[in-house]
C-alpha cells in the first residue's frame, strides 16, 4: 500500500467516524419515534406489574411517547426475561424485572435456546429500587412472631409458605429461616405474588414471604399478620417491624431489588437518556411516595450500578442455593 493510498484510507475513515459520532446525538435526540415496550415477566396483580406500571407512565410523560407494558409470565420469570432479550435492541423494548433475574436460569436448568447470559446478556439500565421482604401469615395459625413459628413447627404441626416463585429472594429467606430455626416448613411457589395473596386470606396457606405492597391493606384490616423483615435492618417504611435476626436468626437476611434492563447491543446514547429520565423520575415526591406504599425506597445512579449489583447477588445466592440444596420445585 502506497504512502498516499494509506493517508486516503485513513482520512476516509476519519471522516466516517466523524459522520457517526455527529449522527449519534441528533438519532439519540428523534428517539423514540414510536411506542416503547416494557416487558414484565409477572402477571399483574403483584408490585411489580404496579412498579412497572408506575414508571411507564411517568416516563411516557416525560418522553410524550406511549410507553406499554406487557405481561409475559411464566417458568420463574424466564418468559418474559427471553422475551425482551430476543428484541431488536433499538431501545423500544425494556425489561423491568426483580432480581430472581439473576438466580432463574441456574434454578430451572434451562437449555441454552430457553435461557439468557444473566451477566452479559442484557445492557443495565438502572437500578430503580430497593424493596423490603417480610413473613406473614393467617391470623388464626397464632403466628405473631418468629419465635411463635419456631414453637409451633417443632411441636410437630405441619405448616406451609408460598413465595412468588423458587429461587425468589423470599424463597431464599424461608429456607434460611428453616436451617437457622431447625425447621422444616414446607414450600409453596406461585407465579408471583399476585396468586399468592389469595390463598394468604383463606388460609390454605398459613404463611407467605412477599414484599409490603400486596399485604398492606390485609395487614391494615387485621387479615393478615406482619411477622418479620428479612431484611438486614429495619426499615423506616413500617417501623414497627422488627427483623428476623432482631428475633433471633441473625443469619436470615435477605430484601430484594428490581430494575430496567434492555436488549444487549441497545445504543449507548439510549441508555444514558433513559438511565437519565429514570434517576429523575424515582425522586419525584409522587413516586417516592407511591414507592413507599409497596415498601420500596429508590436505589437510582449509574448504569454500573445495578451490574455491580446484579454480579454480587449472583455469587452470593449461587453459594446459598447450593448450601440449601434450593431447587425449582
Amino acid at each position: 500500500m502506497t504512502s498516499t493510498l494509506r493517508r486516503r484510507l485513513l482520512a476516509l475513515t476519519a471522516l466516517a467516524s466523524g459522520l457517526l459520532l455527529s449522527a449519534s446525538p441528533g438519532w439519540a435526540q428523534a428517539y423514540p419515534e414510536r411506542p416503547i415496550t416494557v416487558v414484565v415477566s409477572y402477571p399483574p396483580g403483584g408490585d411489580t406489574d404496579a412498579m412497572a406500571r408506575l414508571y411507564a407512565e411517568k416516563l411516557s410523560q416525560r418522553l410524550r411517547q406511549t410507553v406499554i407494558v406487557e405481561n409475559r409470565p411464566g417458568a420463574g420469570g424466564t418468559v418474559g426475561n427471553t422475551t425482551a432479550l430476543r428484541a431488536r435492541p433499538d431501545g423500544y423494548t425494556l425489561l423491568f424485572t426483580p432480581n430472581p433475574f439473576t438466580t432463574a436460569p441456574q434454578l430451572l436448568k434451562l437449555n441454552p435456546a430457553n435461557s439468557y447470559d444473566v451477566l452479559n446478556g442484557f445492557e443495565p439500565v438502572i437500578l430503580t429500587g430497593w424493596q423490603s421482604v417480610m413473613l406473614v401469615a393467617h391470623p388464626d395459625n397464632g403466628i405473631r412472631t418468629v419465635r411463635d413459628l419456631v414453637a409451633l413447627a417443632k411441636s410437630g404441626k405441619a405448616l406451609n409458605y408460598g413465595s412468588p416463585g423458587a429461587g425468589s429472594p423470599m424463597h431464599i429467606a424461608a429456607e434460611l429461616l428453616n436451617r437457622a430455626a431447625g425447621i422444616n416448613v414446607q414450600h409453596i411457589p406461585f407465579r408471583g405474588i399476585g396468586p399468592m395473596v389469595p390463598e394468604l386470606l383463606t388460609g390454605r396457606v398459613q404463611m407467605g414471604y412477599t414484599t409490603y405492597g400486596p399485604v398492606s391493606q390485609h395487614i391494615a384490616a387485621g387479615k393478615l399478620v406482619a411477622v418479620a423483615l428479612t431484611d438486614p435492618e429495619r426499615t423506616p417504611l413500617i417501623p414497627g417491624l422488627a427483623t428476623v435476626a432482631e428475633q433471633g436468626y441473625p443469619t436470615v437476611k435477605e430484601g430484594a431489588w428490581h430494575g430496567f434492563m434492555a436488549p444487549k447491543g441497545t445504543p449507548a446514547a439510549v441508555i444514558a437518556l433513559l438511565n437519565s429520565h429514570f434517576n429523575e423520575i424515582i425522586r419525584m415526591p409522587d413516586v417516592v411516595e407511591k414507592m413507599a406504599s409497596f415498601g420500596a425506597r429508590p436505589a437510582g445512579g449509574a448504569p454500573d450500578l445495578l451490574s455491580k449489583v446484579n454480579a454480587e447477588d449472583l455469587t452470593r445466592l449461587t453459594r446459598t442455593i447450593r448450601e440449601l440444596n434450593i431447587t425449582a420445585d
